[in-house]
C-alpha cells in the first residue's frame, strides 16, 4: 500500500510523506481542547443526576433541598424542559418523545433525570445527593430478539412495541436461487456492544441570547451537520438561531461526539432557564454509561451455494439493538452498510430483513466503522463455514467468488455502485509478500506437536463518503415519494489570497487528530504551485459565520473522496481568477501559465513570469487594474458534490457511498490449552485506498484502526446483566486495547485503484481493519479449535470454555422449610453464605437481632435505623464499594419469624448513586457454649455502584458481612470481648485444637 504511494511525482505534495503540521502545537502542549477555551465570567458547571434502574416510572421528583445549597442556581428536570423543547427526530416518523433528559420515565441505567447549575462543578455534583427521586421499578429487557417478544415489556407505550421498525428487501431473486443450489449453510452471530473511547469525552458551553431568542453553543460536536437542523427543530429556534462552534483541538472521537446533541439541547435549555451560560464536561463514568456505543446485533444468516462453490444467495435478517431511544442519525449503520449487503463477492441474490429494536441500555451512536464490523463479521463467518462444510480451503472460495478486475464499476444487488478495485491483484500481494505458505507450514508444525494453531482471512469492501440519502431505505417508497427525494453529500471549502500573497483555506471538516490540515495544505499547495508553508488551514467551524452543508463534518470517512474534492475544485477557481490577472500584465493566455514555486511563468517563455504574492496582492491593492468585469479581493467557494450518489430507488437500491476501497486480511494464531489466551502469530493487512494522499497518515489510520479493532476482538463489551444493571463502568471493566497489547501488524504494498468518481482519486482507509480484524481472528480461532459459533471479545476465559467445555455449577445444598425460593441463584445475583459461632444464648442473639439500636450499632456505616413495626425497619446507611462511596435510604422487612430459630430479610437500598435489593435468611442453632448463627443472601444492585464497583462487590459483600457478624458477636456477647482472647480459647476448643 505504502510503496504504491510512494511512486508519486516528486515535485508534487500529493502523495508525499510530510509531517503534520498540526504536531507542533500538540508536542508543545499548547492545543486548545474545549476545557482549555475561557468562558464568560458567571458561567455555571453542570452536573447530572442519572438513573440507578434500567427501566422505572418517575412517580416525583423534589429539588427544593438542592436549590438550598450552596452555590447552586438552578435545577433543571425533564418537566421544565419541555415547554421549551421539541422531541428530536430521526430519520422517520414514530411517536417516541425523546429530549435528552428523562420525562415521565426512565428507560436505562444512566439517562439524565435533573441537572444541577452551580458556580463551580464541585457543588453541582454535591447538590445531586439531595434531590429526591421517587421510582416504580418496572421490568426490563436487553436482549434484542427477546424485546420482539409479544410479551416483552414495552420501553415505550405510545410506540406499542419495542420493535420500531421491519423491512425486508429482496434483490434479484433469492427464493428462487435457495430452491435451485446444491447445498445451504446457516449461523447464528451474536455481535456485541463497544465503542471506541476517545482521551477527550464530550464537552458543552451553551448560552441563551434572549435579544435574539437563540442560542451559542461551544461543542466538540463532530457531525453530520444535518443534526444542526435536528437540534434547532428541537429548541423551535430557526437554524440561523442556533450558533454553534467547535474548538480549534478535538482529543479523539471515533464517530462518540456525534450523539453528545442531546446534552447540547438540555444544556441550552438549562442555560435559558438559569440566565447564565452552562458549561459541562463529561466524566469518564457518563462516558461509559451514557454516551455512544455501537448497536449490537443478532444475524441469522443463511448462504446458498453449488457444490462447486458458487455462491448463489444470502438471506440476513438482522437484529439490530439500538438501546432505550433512536438518536439521529439512528438506525443508520444497518442502512448505511445496506447496498453492501454481498461484501466484495458477486453473489446475484440477496434478502435483508432489517429489525429495529429498542432495549434498556445507553441509546446507540457512531462508532468506527458505522455498521460494517456487525454486517462483514456475519458475511465473512459464513463463507469460512461454507468452506468448511464444502472441504475446501477457505481463501480458495473467497477467491472464487470475488468481484472481477474487468467488472468496475460494479452495481451489487442492493445498489452500491463500486467504483474500482483489482481484488485479485490484493490478495495475489498479500500472499506473496505476507507469507502464507510459511504461516500454513507453522500450522501443521504446530497441530503435529499437539497444539491449537489457527489461520484466519477476512476480506471487506470499505466505504467513504455517505450518500446521505440512505437512511431514507428505512421508509417504503410510498413514504419516500411523499417525504421527497434525499440524496447527495455536499462538501465545501473557502480559499482565499491576501494582499501579502498568503493563502487560507477553510474547510468543512472537524479532525480529531487525523492531519487534514496537512492534507489540506498539500492539495492547495501543489494546485498553486506555492511552497506548502504559505498554506494556512483552518478547521474550526462557525455556523453563523462558515459555508457548511448538512454533510459536513467528519464522519464515516468522507475527507479523503469529498472535503479534498472540494478543495480541489475551489483552488481551481482561485487558480483561474490569478491566471486571468496575470495574463493581462504578461500578455499571454491564461493556458499557457504555469503555476510553480511561488511563481506564475509563461510555459512558452519561463522568463515571463510574476510572483504569485503579487498576483494576489494586486487583487487587493490595484482592484483598477483587473479584468474588466472581475470582482476584486481573491477569495473562492466551492461546493461539491457527486452525482453517482443518488436517492434510493423504487426498488430499495441504494448507491450507499460514493468511493469503495477494498481490504484484504490473514492472520495465524495460537490458542493455549490451559488458559484460553490466544496469541498472534502473525497479523498481516493490505489496503486499496484508490489515491494515497500522504503515505504516513495513511499507515497512522491502518496502525490506528487496526489497534482499536484489536481491542473489539479481544477486550472490549458493554455489559449488562439481565435485569438491565450496566456492569462496564470502568477500564477496569470495560478493557481496551493499550500500546502493550497493540501489535503491528505487517503492512502490504499493494495495487492502488484510483477513484474515477472523486477529484483525486482518493478513497477513505480509516475503518478497513474495523471491518476485517475481528471476524479474521475469529475466523483463525475457529480453524484452531473446530467451532462454529465464535462470538468477540476473544476473551481468554471464553475461548477456555470453548476449549475445555463449560464448567458445571456447583450443586446448591437443599434449603429448609418454606426457604426453597428465598434466595435467587442467577448469574445475576450476588451471593454468599457462610456461619459464625456466636457464645451467647439463641435469646440473646435473637433480641439483639430484634433491636433496632442494637442493629444500628452493628451494620457496618448505619446512621440510624428506625423501628416502623415488629417486622419492618427503616433507616440511613453510608457506604462505599471501592471508589463509590454514598448515602443510602434503607428499607428493612423481616419474614417468616420463628423466635429464636429463624427469619427471612428483604430490603433494599436507595440512594443517587444506585438501589439495590436483596433476601436473605438467618437461622440460629443453639449448641455447646453458644449459637451458630448461618447465614444466605442475593443482592441485585443498579447504578453507579454497580458500573464502577462491579468487580469488587462480591469482596465488599464478604467484608460487609465479615463486620456484621464481628459486631454481632461483640453486642450479643459483651464478656467475649473483655475475655481476652477467650473467644478465640472457646473455638479453638471446639475445634479440638489448643486452649
Amino acid at each position: 500500500m505504502v510503496g504504491a504511494a510512494a511512486h508519486a511525482d516528486e515535485d508534487k505534495y500529493v502523495g508525499r510523506r510530510m509531517l503534520r503540521v498540526e504536531d507542533q502545537t500538540l508536542l508543545r502542549g499548547r492545543g486548545k481542547f474545549m476545557d482549555d477555551l475561557p468562558v464568560a465570567k458567571g458561567t455555571l458547571h453542570a452536573a447530572f443526576l442519572r438513573s440507578p434502574h434500567p427501566h422505572a416510572r418517575i412517580v416525583s421528583i423534589d429539588v427544593s433541598e438542592a436549590l438550598k445549597q450552596k452555590g447552586v442556581k438552578a435545577v433543571v428536570t425533564g418537566e421544565d424542559i419541555r415547554p421549551y423543547t421539541k422531541p428530536l427526530i430521526v430519520g422517520f416518523e414514530n411517536p417516541m418523545d425523546y429530549r435528552g433528559i428523562a420525562l415521565n420515565k426512565v428507560r436505562y441505567v444512566g439517562e439524565p433525570v435533573a441537572v444541577v447549575c452551580a458556580t463551580d462543578r464541585y457543588r453541582a455534583e454535591d447538590a445531586l445527593k439531595y434531590i429526591r427521586v421517587e421510582y416504580e421499578p418496572l421490568a426490563a429487557i436487553v436482549d434484542p430478539v427477546a424485546a420482539c417478544a409479544d410479551d416483552a415489556p414495552v420501553l415505550h407505550d405510545e410506540v406499542g412495541s419495542n420493535r420500531v421498525s421491519r423491512r425486508v428487501f429482496t434483490h434479484g431473486e433469492p427464493e428462487a436461487a435457495f430452491a435451485a443450489s446444491d447445498r445451504q449453510t446457516e449461523i447464528t452471530i451474536r455481535y456485541p456492544r463497544n465503542s471506541i473511547t476517545p482521551m477527550e469525552t464530550y464537552g458543552i458551553v451553551a448560552e441563551y441570547q434572549p435579544d435574539t431568542g437563540g442560542y451559542d453553543v461551544t461543542s466538540n460536536f463532530q457531525g453530520p451537520f444535518s443534526v444542526h437542523a435536528v437540534m434547532a427543530i428541537a429548541l423551535k429556534v430557526p437554524g440561523a438561531k442556533l450558533r454553534h462552534r467547535s474548538p480549534p483541538n478535538s482529543g479523539g472521537s471515533f464517530g462518540a461526539k456525534l450523539t453528545m446533541f442531546p446534552y447540547i439541547v438540555v444544556l441550552s435549555v438549562c442555560a435559558r432557564l438559569a440566565g447564565r451560560p452552562v458549561k459541562w464536561i463529561e466524566d469518564r463514568l457518563e462516558h461509559l454509561s451514557s454516551s455512544s456505543v455501537a448497536p449490537n446485533r443478532v444475524t441469522r444468516i443463511r448462504a446458498a451455494y453449488d457444490a462447486d462453490g458458487t455462491i448463489n444467495a444470502l438471506r440476513m435478517e438482522h437484529f439490530d439493538d439500538h438501546g432505550a431511544y433512536l438518536r439521529a442519525p439512528m438506525p443508520a449503520p444497518i442502512y448505511r452498510m445496506h447496498g453492501l449487503s454481498t461484501n466484495c463477492y458477486r453473489i446475484p441474490n440477496v434478502e435483508v430483513i432489517n429489525n429495529i429494536c429498542m432495549t434498556n441500555k445507553c441509546p446507540t451512536g457512531a462508532v468506527r466503522g458505522f455498521g460494517g464490523p456487525q454486517l462483514y463479521f456475519a458475511i465473512e463467518r459464513v463463507i469460512a463455514q461454507v468452506a468448511k462444510d464444502l472441504g475446501r480451503d477457505p481463501l480458495d472460495l473467497m477467491r472464487q467468488n470475488l468481484i472481477q478486475a474487468d467488472q468496475f464499476p460494479y452495481r451489487a444487488p442492493a445498489g452500491a455502485l463500486i467504483d474500482s478495485g483489482n481484488y485479485q491483484q490484493v490478495v495475489a500481494d498479500t500472499v506473496d509478500q505476507g507469507g502464507l505458505e510459511e504461516l500454513k507450514a507453522r500450522r501443521d508444525a504446530a497441530r503435529a506437536e499437539g497444539r491449537l494453531y489457527g489461520i484466519g482471512y477476512a476480506m471487506a469492501v470499505e466505504p467513504s463518503q455517505s450518500n446521505m440519502g440512505y437512511i431514507s431505505t428505512l421508509k417504503t417508497k410510498e413514504e419516500r415519494e411523499k417525504a421527497g427525494p434525499k440524496d447527495g453529500a455536499v462538501a465545501s471549502c473557502t480559499i482565499s489570497v491576501d494582499p501579502l500573497g498568503s493563502v487560507s483555506v477553510v474547510g468543512d471538516s472537524t479532525p480529531q487528530g487525523q492531519g487534514h490540515q496537512t492534507t489540506l495544505a498539500q492539495i492547495v499547495a501543489d494546485e498553486l504551485g506555492v511552497p506548502f508553508e504559505m498554506v494556512t488551514v483552518n478547521l474550526e467551524t462557525d455556523t453563523q459565520k462558515d459555508n457548511w452543508s448538512i454533510a459536513a463534518g467528519n464522519y464515516s470517512c468522507r475527507f479523503s473522496p469529498a472535503s479534498t474534492s472540494a478543495a480541489k475544485t475551489a483552488a481551481e477557481r482561485v487558480r483561474r481568477k490569478m491566471a486571468l490577472i496575470a495574463s493581462r500584465f504578461m500578455n499571454v493566455p491564461p493556458e499557457d501559465l504555469l503555476f510553480k514555486d511561488g511563481w506564475i511563468a509563461a510555459q512558452s517563455n519561463p522568463e515571463n513570469r510574476m510572483e504569485f504574492r503579487r498576483v494576489g496582492g494586486l487583487a487587493h491593492w490595484s482592484p483598477s487594474s483587473l479584468p474588466e468585469g472581475m470582482d476584486p479581493g481573491i477569495r473562492e467557494v466551492a461546493y461539491w458534490n457527486a452525482p453517482e450518489l443518488t436517492p434510493t430507488t423504487a426498488k430499495d437500491e441504494i448507491n450507499t457511498s460514493l468511493a469503495y476501497g477494498f481490504a484484504f486480511d490473514f492472520c495465524g494464531v495460537e490458542v493455549d490449552r490451559d488458559t484460553g489466551e490466544l496469541r498472534i502469530d502473525r497479523y498481516v493487512t493490505a489496503h486499496d485506498c484508490g489515491t494515497i494522499l500522504n503515505p504516513g497518515l495513511a499507515e497512522g489510520q491502518i496502525r490506528g484502526s487496526f489497534a482499536s479493532a484489536l481491542g473489539a476482538s479481544l477486550y472490549e463489551e458493554f455489559v449488562y446483566k439481565s435485569d438491565g444493571t450496566f456492569l462496564s463502568g470502568t477500564f477496569a471493566d470495560y478493557l481496551i486495547a493499550t500500546a502493550h497489547e497493540a501489535i503491528d501488524p505487517v503492512m502490504v504494498d499493494t495495487v492502488a485503484t484510483p477513484s474515477p468518481f472523486t477529484r483525486l482519486g482518493a478513497k477513505g482507509i480509516a475503518e478497513g481493519n474495523q471491518y476485517t480484524t475481528p471476524v479474521c481472528l475469529a475466523n483463525a480461532v475457529a480453524d484452531a479449535i473446530g467451532r462454529q459459533d465464535i462470538t468477540v471479545p476473544l476473551t481468554p476465559a471464553k475461548v477456555f470454555e470453548w476449549v475445555n467445555g463449560e464448567e458445571e455449577p456447583a450443586p446448591q445444598a437443599a434449603a429448609e422449610d418454606e426457604a426453597e425460593d428465598l434466595i435467587d441463584y442467577s448469574g445475576d445475583a450476588l451471593r454468599g453464605q457462610g456461619s459464625t459461632f456466636v457464645p451467647a444464648s439463641a435469646e440473646q442473639v435473637w433480641q439483639t437481632l430484634m433491636d433496632p439500636a442494637e442493629m444500628a450499632a452493628i451494620i457496618p456505616g448505619c446512621k440510624s435505623l428506625d423501628k416502623q413495626a415488629d417486622d419492618h425497619f427503616t433507616g440511613v446507611v453510608s457506604m462505599g464499594v471501592g471508589p463509590v462511596k454514598g448515602t443510602f435510604e434503607a428499607d428493612i422487612r423481616l419474614e417468616n419469624l420463628k423466635k429464636p430459630r429463624s427469619a427471612d430479610i428483604t430490603g433494599s437500598l436507595i440512594g443517587a448513586l444506585g438501589t439495590s435489593r436483596g433476601r436473605g435468611r438467618v437461622t440460629l442453632v443453639e449448641g455447646e457454649g453458644g449459637v451458630t448463627v448461618s447465614y444466605e443472601y442475593s443482592i441485585h444492585l443498579s447504578g453507579t455502584v454497580a458500573s464502577v464497583g462491579g468487580r469488587l462487590l462480591s469482596g465488599a459483600a464478604r467484608a460487609l458481612v465479615n463486620q456484621f457478624f464481628r459486631a454481632l458477636v461483640r453486642r450479643a456477647a459483651p464478656e467475649a470481648k473483655s475475655e481476652g482472647g477467650g473467644l478465640m480459647r472457646r473455638l479453638r476448643a471446639r475445634l479440638g485444637g489448643k486452649k
